[in-house]
């Protein structure tokens, strides 16, 4: 099958190292969509300018053919079935690889801060402490907890165990070694792959 050069250009150079994954024809599986966007919402809980850094990313990566602004992301991200306002539309492949571009360059910024709040958990958790505990590990927990539960569906079955302080703690640290696991060696790549072969960490 012969590529439309038009659209093979069009595709920016940021995201030319993101092959297809096998088995997945066009759309964006749902469990993608969801880990994505929960990696992007562990990304604003970090920064409280993530939303801003969001933007700036897709500039330097020249993701504009693919998320023109600001609402183009929001309305991307809203691809993810748990999301309030959930859009009915699917996902491309080339839009999940802009998504995973764009959280893998904020992971690698934020690098310092994610590896020193893992490091805090571990040592709560050897003394036997609660993550909140800790007031630097406790700022990020609240803030994620209350920018998952302003955005997401509490009503869906599969995310009622979320109503718990403790499931959404467990969530969020969790998250933060997923974010960890973007910025290795080749972390684009191998995030990029995991998505579909269930392996992220």
């Amino acid at each position: 099958m012969q590529v439309d050069s038009s659209i093979e250009k069009s595709v920016p150079l940021a995201l030319a190292n993101l092959a297809d994954p096998e088995l997945v024809a066009s759309g964006c599986p749902r469990r993608a969509r969801w880990q994505i966007d929960l990696l992007l919402l562990a990304l604003e809980a970090l920064d409280l300018g993530g939303s801003e850094a969001m933007l700036g990313v897709i500039q330097e990566l020249e993701l504009q053919p693919l998320i023109p602004n600001r609402v183009a992301l929001w309305r991307l991200r809203c691809t993810n079935p748990f999301r309030r306002f959930s859009q009915r539309r699917t996902l491309t492949l080339e839009e999940a690889k802009a998504l995973v571009a764009i959280a893998c360059v904020l992971a690698r910024r934020q690098m310092v801060s994610i590896r020193e709040l893992l490091i805090i958990y571990e040592q709560l958790q050897t003394q036997s402490l609660n993550p909140e505990d800790s007031v630097q590990l406790a700022e990020y927990l609240d803030r994620f907890r209350r920018h998952f539960r302003s955005r997401m569906n509490l009503r869906r079955s599969g995310l009622v165990v979320y109503t718990a302080n403790e499931k959404l703690n467990d969530l969020a640290l969790k998250l933060l070694g997923q974010l960890l696991f973007c910025t290795g060696t080749a972390g684009m790549q191998r995030l990029w792959t995991s998505l579909f072969d269930g392996e992220v960490v």
